[in-house]
């Protein structure tokens, strides 16, 4: 994993907090370097075997520039504190959105056959004429308003890089690798254009 450098020390933190509430650009991104190593250290935290580490630090970046932006010396006395929790939040955040799309492709897996011998799908069980569990209803809102923002706030290329990404539509799950190797573009940028993607979603899903 990348090496990030120290943390500053209290006396050159309190410096660049002045000096960034002062308007100082330069301040402001020395206070977001010297503290990637927190970011690094909670990312790792809820990394898996699936979680690309490099994904979880971008993620966490987002919420550490949001910390400095809003740092409020008065009414805080640590950067590293008020960071820890942006940080976790929009990690949090990220990996609540990218479940629930996870969860979502799954309801067009099979879990059974009927009498005939047809697969059954959850999706069938939830828009059969059956009562459905209160969890089951969840699901199937959040379905539907998943499908409705994908087409109503997503750019196309964002659009198509989740639609490959996690099977919606009923297609093929790939791995960000395999969809670069199609669209005939660099992994890293399918990471962003996806980090992006599932960051507009989650923005309206709040809402």
């Amino acid at each position: 994993m990348k090496t990030f450098p120290k943390p500053l020390t209290a006396e050159d933190e309190k410096y660049y907090l002045q000096r960034h509430e002062e308007g100082d650009k330069k301040a402001r991104q020395i206070l977001i370097e010297y503290n990637l190593r927190l970011v690094a250290h909670i990312a790792k935290k809820y990394q898996t075997s699936e979680d690309d580490m490099e994904e979880l630090i971008s993620i966490g970046t987002v919420g550490l520039i949001k910390a400095v932006d809003t740092f409020d010396q008065e009414k805080a006395s640590k950067l590293a504190t008020y960071a820890a929790r942006c940080v976790e939040n929009e990690i949090l955040m990220y990996m609540r959105v990218k479940k629930k799309l996870q969860r979502e492709s799954s309801y067009y897996e099979p879990i059974g056959t009927d009498k005939e011998g047809n697969e059954i799908r959850l999706l069938d069980i939830m828009e059969s004429g059956e009562p459905p569990a209160l969890e089951q209803i969840g699901l199937k809102d959040d379905t539907k308003k998943l499908y409705r923002l994908l087409e109503q706030i997503l750019p196309e290329r964002e659009r198509q890089v989740l639609i490959m990404r996690y099977g919606l539509y009923q297609g093929k799950e790939y791995t960000q690798r395999e969809i670069a190797g199609k669209l005939g573009i660099s992994r890293s940028y399918i990471s962003r254009i996806e980090k992006n993607a599932l960051q507009h979603l989650r923005e309206y899903f709040q809402d």
